[in-house]
């Protein structure tokens, strides 16, 4: 009897454990991948769909087809900042990560204020994506710019990716941390898309996230020599007018259309969320934003003012894709405001995972954007803080921007320039080119967002710049 009832327990016990195998397995299944592809200095109008009638971009532009637009996404006036917010969640008071290299950029007898210091490496204290994505059951897989820390602990390797190759900022003849073998003359765009084809294909069968950080379309302005030649022949159109620019483009589309079609093949599209977007906005327009200048650069982001390096809609605002089959609405598009804190919160949601109790994070989840366009978020505003300089790219005792912060709070956007406490205030709905400052004839909304950006800075603990002494 004894044997037959042990018999019995252990029978049970190994059905019990099988079936919350299964079931384990059965939920990971239902988890969705994560593709998100992250382009460089790609500016607003930089694609077909998003309005250029110049660059061609036929498979980002099909993605979008079967996804949906942010027309309102923001990031960072540069790169490292948007990156460390992506990758932490929070805002830049909270890494430290304001800019790339030095806050005190520009000519330095022009600078009327003393900056803090910039952390060119994401804290490590930081519970970042990767980490909690692959806490949530995701393998996980990075390949191309990190721009957060290169070496030891800092490199993404170490900080939740299972698998990682970052670069020097080249697109030919680049070296790989950890060491790679690289095809000679391979273009970087070409090289991180055939890793991250390699990653899907070895993944498939496990929720994944791999995040597809691009260095093109970042200067130098460097193309393969047989695409610039085909774009030497085809006319220009609209504000767009650079054939090299237009063939790192091409690349990049390329790149996008290369792992769409490796998911397509693999039949694991329909439980996969793919997202395009860009860290800021391209590097141009700034004849728009500092007077007698000539259009310099390389792209321009007309309708919207300014460029790369500028907290004003050119600088910060950039294209954001996302298909996500079965939830998102093909071909439509969101006027909400969003931001780079708010894809944190969002994949984690997407992934099923759940938030760290003592870890803070800046933003909130969008996925009631993703299921409705029009829907309402629980929170005021979305903010900027920058005490620092960049310098121009027009003069050379300009800058592109000086001391500043910045909150988007419904239809309004209020800029406050730290050196002498000038206020920009902007409707956003009716002027997205940023024409008509409405400080002086709303004055009380303009106090109002003052406010509201300083009780902000204030609970964030915002490192302020302060006046430099006079000798």
């Amino acid at each position: 009897m004894k044997r037959q009832f042990f018999a019995a327990v252990l029978v049970v016990s190994f059905v019990f454990t099988l079936a919350g195998n299964l079931f384990a397995a059965a939920k990971a299944a239902t988890k969705p991948n994560i593709v998100y592809i992250l382009a460089d200095d790609l500016g607003w109008t930089d694609l077909r769909c998003q309005g250029s009638e110049y660059y061609e971009t036929p498979n980002i532009d099909r993605l979008a087809s079967q996804g949906m637009r942010l027309q309102r996404y923001y990031n960072s006036q540069n790169c490292a900042p948007t990156r460390a917010a992506l990758m932490s969640g929070q805002y830049a008071p909270r890494t430290g990560v304001y800019t790339v290299g030095s806050l005190d950029r520009g000519d330095e007898g022009e600078r009327r204020m003393d900056t803090p210091g910039n952390e060119e490496n994401l804290p490590l204290d930081k519970f970042i994506l990767p980490q909690a994505l692959k806490k949530a059951g995701y393998t996980t897989g990075m390949f191309g710019k990190w721009h957060l820390g290169r070496n030891g602990e800092y490199h993404p390797a170490q900080r939740g990716f299972d698998e990682a190759i970052e670069a020097d900022n080249k697109h030919f003849n680049f070296a790989t941390t950890p060491e790679t073998e690289v095809p000679k003359g391979q273009y970087f765009a070409d090289f991180i898309t055939d890793r991250s084809v390699d990653f899907i294909e070895r993944h498939q069968k496990k929720p994944f996230f791999l995040y597809v950080s691009h260095f093109a379309v970042h200067s130098p302005i460097h193309a393969k020599a047989d695409y610039i030649d085909e774009w030497k022949k085809k006319p220009i159109k609209g504000t767009h007018w650079n054939p090299t620019y237009a063939a790192m483009i091409q690349s990049l589309d390329e790149g996008v259309g290369r792992i769409v079609a490796k998911l397509k093949e693999l039949n694991v599209t329909e439980n996969t969320v793919i997202i395009f977007s860009s860290d800021n906005g391209g590097l141009g327009g700034y004849h728009s934003t500092e007077a007698e200048s000539e259009k310099k650069g390389f792209t321009d982001n007309a309708p919207l003012r300014g460029g790369k390096g500028t907290l004003y809609e050119g600088g910060i605002r950039v294209p954001f894709i996302i298909s996500w089959p079965g939830v998102v609405k093909s071909g439509s598009t969101s006027e909400v405001p969003l931001a780079h804190v708010d894809v944190y919160p969002t994949f984690l949601e997407i992934a099923g995972g759940k938030r760290l109790s003592k870890y803070t994070l800046d933003g909130v989840s969008f996925v009631p954007v993703l299921k409705n366009p029009a829907a309402k978020l629980k929170r005021e505003a979305v903010y900027w803080h920058f005490p620092g300089y960049l310098q121009s790219y027009v003069h050379s005792d300009g800058f592109r921007t000086t001391p500043v912060g910045v909150i988007h709070s419904g239809d309004f956007k209020l800029m406050e320039f730290f050196e002498d406490g000038r206020l920009e205030l902007y409707n956003l709905q009716n002027d997205m080119s940023e024409k008509n400052n409405l400080a002086q004839k709303m004055p009380k909304k303009a106090d109002e967002l003052r406010e509201k950006l300083a009780a902000w800075r204030k609970d964030i603990a915002a490192d302020m710049p302060t006046m430099k002494k006079k000798e």
